[in-house]
């Protein structure tokens, strides 16, 4: 075998030192797979603990039912968002208060203008004006922040109120944003 590496031109201590290297490489690997292995098998014991194949199952039957609950409840939560979105388009969420004395004689802002609008500006002005014998209520339509009748300047101020209802806080809110 030494007249074959001779041939060759190759020292026999060099490649007995070469395969001696590829050995340890080869024990160092198989001790790192050895532990990976030991560890994987510690935590499949610990997963399997107390558990026989039919418990587990009964464990991930229960898991799947509950996944199934889950998501007829988020169905049902999907077309209460729906219908609530749907309610919201109509109902009055922006508003705007004006009190006032109505009279020289009656103090202590007794009487107010109340503008309720939707989110279209859709909805309507109550005026409740307050004398010291009577309070008369006044309702007047408005349409897209328009009144087709006229205006008191308490009622066009409630009004503005109701227009510019949450866009104060918004635009503190942006700025926040901004610092």
């Amino acid at each position: 075998m030494s007249a074959i590496f001779e041939n060759i031109g190759i020292d026999p201590g060099i490649i007995i030192i070469i395969l001696l290297i590829i050995v340890i490489i080869l024990i160092g690997s198989m001790i790192s797979y050895s532990l990976r292995l030991s560890r994987l098998e510690r935590k499949y014991k610990m997963f399997m603990k107390g558990s026989d194949a039919q418990s587990l199952e009964k464990t991930f039957m229960r898991k799947f039912a509950q996944i199934d609950r889950l998501y007829e409840a988020k169905e049902n939560h999907e077309q209460t968002i729906k219908s609530i979105v749907k309610n919201f388009r109509v109902i009055f969420s922006k508003y705007g208060v004006e009190k006032y004395d109505a009279f020289d004689d009656v103090g202590g802002k007794l009487s107010f203008a109340l503008a309720l609008l939707d989110k279209e500006n859709t909805g309507l002005i109550l005026n409740a004006v307050h004398s010291r014998d009577n309070c008369f209520l006044y309702l007047k339509e408005i349409v897209k922040g328009e009144s087709y009748v006229m205006l008191s300047q308490e009622e066009v101020e409630a009004l503005r109120k109701a227009v510019n209802f949450g866009l104060g806080e918004l635009e503190e809110d942006e700025t926040d944003k901004l610092n």
